[in-house]
């Protein structure tokens, strides 16, 4: 046979093949189509086509794992947000326990427009543009006050020593959201990182590995000189929840100088893609550190705790993280409007050991990240919320001296003196870290004695 006629029937049959499992694609696209007909036509009740599109989308996926999941236009908004740490907004942070409260201001956000316009911790937002607080979520209460940068929206606020309501109005503008915090504020709203029982030791929260996470935290560790210098570090990634690969393994990167920092599998067990260190260390390593670390650590807290403990750079301490070692790739669908997050890869611990848990894994099986031996700490349940308001009420900006305290009232967001409760998570680093630092003091001066010694024989001599 002539080898142009074997070419014609090569191409034909891989044509064919295209069609093959583009048409049984297309089969079953047409039976969702027909559902949505069927819904559409004769369900008791209108139905809206675009829910029925995105519930169908929402239900093909869930049967996948915990983590794939179709991601509609409003909560692509919101997840994109959160991941460059940026929005359009007043800058303010908010509660709602329950939908028949205002909108409870805990902090306005220094800087922002919130700020500038007066706004005050404690202040009860009542209405946005108009429109009631009380009925709503807090999620569409926020999704009020956010919009495009440059708009104008009116806040009316409720405020102790006020006897009536009162209209706000302010230019929202694109806010830039921390997601490295502090243990306290300064009077101006900056963040304090040193530990305010020991400035020796730096505390670092990170609430989320976004996209200028690294360079926040990199921008605290090299902003301080030899005199106001951290001499042990705390990184406490207690609730949080993972974020960006990039920014988990850049986080490893500061305090690792070589080797492994985390490998991720694909189908069938096949290495996808690997990450080593590099050479340039932003902390030196003779600095001791601990992670902190709780049952809501995940994902990318959990790859750089398994790091860190790993190459023995610091210790872990708290509770066994959650087990989140899946890789999500978020794919566009309706030209970007939405999209699926869809699991394509597993992350695995530079020691080779496994971070993910699957639905059926035993206690001893080895998955998440555990603390050191001996460090592993339990918070009691009857304490884990007074230790979570005693930590809010740190986070608020200290008060200028023009602003009364009679002005400021964070009702139940605050907890009495009498009541306020140690975190023993917290504790435990800090005591770790202390002894640390008296050793080190000890062989300071015992290395100056032995100075001091050789001098004293020199000058006899």
């Amino acid at each position: 046979m002539p080898p142009r006629n074997l070419t014609i029937i090569f191409f034909a049959a891989i044509l064919s093949l295209i069609c093959y499992h583009k048409a049984e694609r297309n089969r079953y696209a047409s039976g969702i189509a027909d559902a949505m007909d069927l819904v559409s036509e004769y369900y008791v009740e209108d139905v809206d086509s675009r829910t029925l599109f995105e519930d169908a989308m929402a239900g093909m996926v869930s049967g996948l794992d915990q983590y794939s999941a179709y991601i509609g236009p409003d909560s692509l908004n919101q997840m994109n947000a959160s991941l460059d740490q940026e929005f359009g907004g007043v800058g303010v942070e908010v509660e709602k326990k329950e939908t028949d409260q205002p909108l409870l201001v805990l902090s306005p956000l220094v800087g922002t427009p919130a700020y500038r316009a007066g706004i005050h911790a404690g202040d009860r937002v009542i209405a946005v543009d108009g429109e009631g607080m009380i009925g709503l979520h807090l999620n569409d209460a926020v999704k009020l006050m956010r919009g495009k940068p440059g708009s104008e929206i009116i806040l009316t606020i409720e405020r102790n020593g006020r006897d009536e309501p009162f209209d706000v109005k302010i230019v929202r503008e694109v806010i830039l959201v921390d997601s490295v915090l502090g243990d306290t504020r300064r009077a101006d709203g900056s963040w304090d990182f040193h530990l305010e029982e020991n400035p020796r030791i730096g505390y670092l929260r990170l609430t989320t590995f976004g996209q200028h996470t690294v360079e926040e935290v990199a921008g605290v560790l090299e902003s301080t000189n030899e005199r106001s210098g951290f001499e042990a570090i705390i990184m406490d990634l207690r609730g949080n929840a993972g974020g960006l690969l990039d920014a988990a393994v850049d986080m490893c990167d500061l305090f690792v100088e070589d080797g492994r920092i985390v490998s991720t599998n694909g189908r069938h067990g096949k290495l996808r893609s690997s990450y080593d260190a590099t050479p340039n260390i932003v902390v030196p390593k003779d600095i001791p550190m601990v992670v902190l670390v709780n049952n809501f650590s995940a994902s990318a807290s959990e790859i750089v705790a398994a790091c860190l403990q790993d190459h023995q750079r610091a210790i872990v301490v708290g509770e066994r993280t959650w087990g989140k070692g899946t890789v999500q790739n978020i794919l566009d669908l309706e030209g970007g409007q939405s999209a699926l997050k869809l699991t394509t890869a597993t992350y695995w611990r530079p020691s080779g050991k496994n971070i993910h848990r699957r639905k059926d894994a035993a206690e001893e099986e080895a998955w998440g990240v555990r603390p050191n031996e001996n460090y592993e700490v339990a918070i009691p349940e009857e304490i884990v919320e007074k230790v979570y308001l005693h930590r809010r009420q740190r986070d608020r900006y200290q008060l200028a001296p023009e602003e009364s305290e009679a002005e400021v009232d964070l009702d139940d967001a605050t907890t009495p003196e009498d009541e306020v409760a140690d975190d023993p998570q917290l504790r435990r680093a800090i005591d770790y870290l202390n002894e640390r630092l008296r050793n080190k003091d000890a062989a300071t001066q015992t290395a100056s004695r032995q100075i001091r010694k050789l001098l004293d024989l020199r000058v006899k001599a």
